[in-house]
């Protein structure tokens, strides 16, 4: 009997990324395109297109970090269909520390 493994060590790279309003897609080395919920990741889906528009890879391509939110997300996570893991409590300290470099 054979079964499927997935050797997380040998991921395509990201190549291109795309934020919408409402989603992620990143386009990978291997030619596939993911496209991924923004409501899996709350600091972007609070940011405004500036902010989303601003980001650089990371490890060679293995992650995407956006400096202005404080956000890293790994290919890995997105592959796997893993969303932010942050927790209520964080993300509402970001969005008040947010809200008073506004006012």
């Amino acid at each position: 009997m054979t079964s499927l493994t997935i050797d997380l060590m040998d991921l395509p790279v990201i190549q291109a990324i795309e934020i919408t309003d409402d989603s992620l897609s990143v386009d990978l080395s291997d030619g596939r395109t993911i496209t991924v919920p923004l409501a899996w990741y709350p600091r972007l889906l609070h940011s405004s297109p500036e902010e989303r528009q601003t980001w650089r890879l990371i490890g060679n391509g293995s992650g995407i970090h956006w400096p202005h939110l404080d956000e890293d997300i790994s290919l890995k996570n997105i592959i796997l269909g893993q969303p932010s893991e942050e927790s209520q409590a964080s993300l509402q300290r970001w969005l008040t520390q947010r809200q008073s470099l506004v006012e």
